[in-house]
């Protein structure tokens, strides 16, 4: 169509007299509004690279979050010497997509690590996740030793005012933060902010000096994880951290995943009291959290995308 005749068939059906450039300008306007990307993209039914291809695209590609030549943090749940079907630690099949997802957007190196509870090595290999990571490419990191932290201020902490912090995590580009849905006998429940434990030298000081407000306060840390990525494929609903019997997981197959770190924790406690009662009150990080300002409790105010595979 000419350009007259464009604006001649849009004075027609009633649009405003606009210039064409103007035309194109609100279309283009209207659909970026449409086509935004979800505050968080909550996915069930499949199995775990399923789950985080669906949710990468919903919330608008890898590419959105890793750029062609930058190195790669990613930091799962591998506290335990656990098998997989434990669901003690983050899904093994989950870290590998998302290692591959990062190396197709380019990345130039992924690394993985923990700060175990157990002993790291037993915990990488019976998790899974080391011989995955590896075979995608990634470099596995350990985190059993203070040397590999670097100690760095926390300004908006309350109870926490440093941490010394992976020092993997200091020199990454980026990092995504992959948790396990649990039960926690401690921290009552284990999602997204409680992962951050894992990134930490002295957990001690947390234990000792307000254990949910330090978590609270950990999160504060200026470098924020590109997405809050929730492994809820098996949960365990009672027992946690690391469960007593493969009795203690529920299935769910589903992953949740937002860039806010209150709101998709407090997603992931709703998903849990579909198996298992929690009163998200007593899970006391997340509402100091808010207090923080990192992120909203208040699920109403997003724009959420849920999706059955």
């Amino acid at each position: 169509m000419k350009r007259r005749d464009f604006i001649k068939a849009a004075a027609a059906a009633g649009v405003a007299a606009l210039t064409f450039d103007q035309l194109q300008a609100a279309v283009t306007k209207n659909q970026m509004k449409v086509e935004a990307a979800p505050d968080m993209v909550a996915v069930m039914g499949g199995e775990p690279a399923q789950l985080l291809e669906r949710a990468l695209q919903e919330m608008g590609g890898i590419e959105k979050y890793v750029k062609k030549g930058q190195s790669v943090v990613i930091k799962p749940n591998i506290g335990w010497d656990k098998k997989p079907e434990f669901g003690a630690n983050t899904n093994p099949e989950l870290v590998e997509a998302l290692i591959k997802q990062c190396f197709k957007a380019g990345a130039k190196k992924v690394s993985i690590f923990d700060h175990t509870c157990d002993n790291w090595q037993k915990c990488y290999a019976s998790s899974g996740i080391e011989a995955v990571a590896k075979a995608a490419g990634a470099t596995v990191l350990p985190g059993n030793d203070e040397s590999y932290y670097k100690e760095v201020a926390i300004p908006q902490g309350l109870k926490l005012k440093s941490a010394k912090i992976h020092q993997a995590l200091l020199d990454a580009d980026v990092w995504f933060n992959v948790p396990v849905l649990k039960n926690h006998g401690g921290a009552r429940m284990s999602v997204a902010m409680k992962n951050y434990m894992g990134i930490v030298w002295d957990r001690e000081y947390f234990h000792s000096n307000d254990l949910q407000q330090c978590i609270a306060d950990s999160c504060t840390w200026a470098k924020k994880p590109a997405l809050n990525i929730v492994d809820a494929y098996r949960c365990i609903h009672k027992n946690g951290p690391q469960g007593r019997s493969i009795s203690d997981t529920a299935v769910l197959k589903t992953l949740i995943v937002s860039k806010d770190i209150v709101a998709v924790d407090t997603a992931a406690i709703g998903l849990f009291n579909q198996i298992e009662t929690m009163d998200i009150n007593s899970v006391g990080h997340i509402a100091n959290g808010e207090k923080l300002k990192l992120g909203t409790q208040n699920l109403n105010q997003l724009n959420i995308k849920r999706i059955k595979l």
